[in-house]
């Protein structure tokens, strides 16, 4: 959906995914299970960028220039360690990363996919729930596939019965059309390439996109975070292998036309819902991807996947990203009643999950992840700088049984 939002080829999309996978794969050496996909940070700069008169080679240009100061931010975490990650993101400000990461593509779900069908959405999110739950084994494994084929085979049969549905699809206003519109798939060959172009390079453009290199750098320390957490194998030696991949991924991908790869984020919800874990898994999607790219049919259907199924499955995965971010927390015992750690979460968070925006100048803007996570990690710090001494302490600021708490004070009330 990602490339389509930004008006680029989704089957150039899938092969360079696939292609962006090996190359992590192989550059992490399989310490890190992930697939990489085209990321969601950067279709609000490509829509800035083509309000501005730009075409898709801006766009690619604009992300090819981020994608080389992720490479280079990759290299400098490997010459120093993976303690400047740690320093500049300790565990709170990580989880809080994770947190709005997830959270900030409820969005998506809420005003793009759920209004198209509310119904079919609604079927699609309990069934893939009671499959990730209640099934054993490879079929419990593979619940966010029958999810999908579960809304397909739906929206089928409520064209059958309901015939075409009144609801939004593609743009603000509500419109007659079908749940299921296969058309595109007639239409499409079964082999061809997909269409391939150069980035061209402007500072307008590429000023708009840098901001983005901060959220991906957190994006990929709270990926590898999170996995090493789901796996119970600590992966702070990969930090910087895994950024510079990535970073290396979406250069190689934006040469030739394609979005920028990333980390995809809906990683750790489908590990979390499937518990497989195994790289091979991704050696294998990341081939399947690359014969993929070559079918045309393979690109319709994927782009006629009925947007009341995406609203259903993306409810779970979305949330189960961004609880994530919880589980470190509770994992680290990061103490939120400590208002040194309570105060830049929870302005980033709301930053990040409500799209806030901050305006720096006609050319400039940043919002959602980039700015809440610029807000965590800047607030965080600022205020651990001048905090009082007993705020700074390890130890829980309350009591147990203590009911009172004043987070200005930054005390139990019993103390005032």
């Amino acid at each position: 959906m990602a490339p389509l939002l930004m008006g680029l080829d989704p089957n150039l999309a899938i092969m360079m995914s696939g292609v962006a996978t090996i190359l992590f794969l192989l550059t992490t050496r399989g310490r890190v299970p992930s697939y990489l996909g085209c990321s969601l940070s950067f279709v609000g700069v490509a829509a800035v960028v083509r309000a501005r008169g730009g075409d898709s080679a801006a766009v690619t240009g604009a992300i090819l220039v981020v994608g080389v100061a992720l490479f280079l931010a990759g290299l400098a975490v490997r010459r120093f360690g993976a303690r400047i990650i740690h320093a500049a993101m300790p565990p709170v400000v990580t989880g809080a990363v994770v947190m709005l990461i997830g959270f900030n593509l409820a969005p998506v779900t809420a005003s793009t996919y759920w209004p198209q069908d509310q119904w079919t959405a609604l079927l699609t999110m309990l069934f893939t729930g009671l499959a990730v739950v209640c099934l054993r084994g490879f079929w419990s494994r593979i619940a966010i596939f029958l999810g999908l084929a579960f809304g397909y085979g739906i929206s089928w049969l409520f064209d059958r019965l309901f015939g075409k549905i009144h609801s939004v699809h593609g743009g603000p206003q509500a419109v007659d059309h079908w749940r299921l519109d296969l058309s595109g798939v007639g239409k499409a060959e079964w082999i061809g390439l997909p269409s391939l172009h150069g980035p061209s390079f402007g500072w307008s453009a590429a000023l708009v996109a840098l901001p983005v290199v901060i959220a991906l750098i957190a994006e990929n320390a709270g990926h590898v975070k999170a996995v090493g957490e789901m796996t119970g194998d600590p992966l702070d030696d990969q930090l910087g292998t895994a950024i510079a991949a990535d970073g290396a991924a979406t250069v190689l991908s934006t040469a030739v036309g394609g979005p920028a790869n990333t980390t995809y984020s809906e990683n750790i919800g489908v590990m979390a819902a499937t518990r497989v874990y195994s790289t091979a898994a991704y050696w294998a999607a990341a081939g399947f991807a690359l014969l993929f790219g070559l079918c045309p049919k393979f690109g319709a259907v994927v782009a006629a996947v009925p947007g009341g199924v995406l609203g259903g499955i993306t409810v779970i995965l979305y949330g189960m990203i961004g609880l994530l971010g919880a589980q470190i927390w509770s994992h680290n015992k990061v103490d939120l009643r400590n208002p040194l750690n309570l105060v830049p979460v929870a302005a980033g968070v709301i930053i990040g999950i409500g799209g806030v925006s901050l305006k720096i100048s006609s050319s400039f803007e940043l919002g959602g992840i980039a700015l809440g996570t610029i807000v965590v990690i800047t607030g965080y710090h600022t205020l651990r700088a001048l905090a009082p001494a007993h705020l700074k302490s390890q130890e829980p600021l309350l009591d147990e049984g203590t009911s009172g708490y004043d987070p200005v004070a930054g005390k139990p009330a019993a103390e005032q």
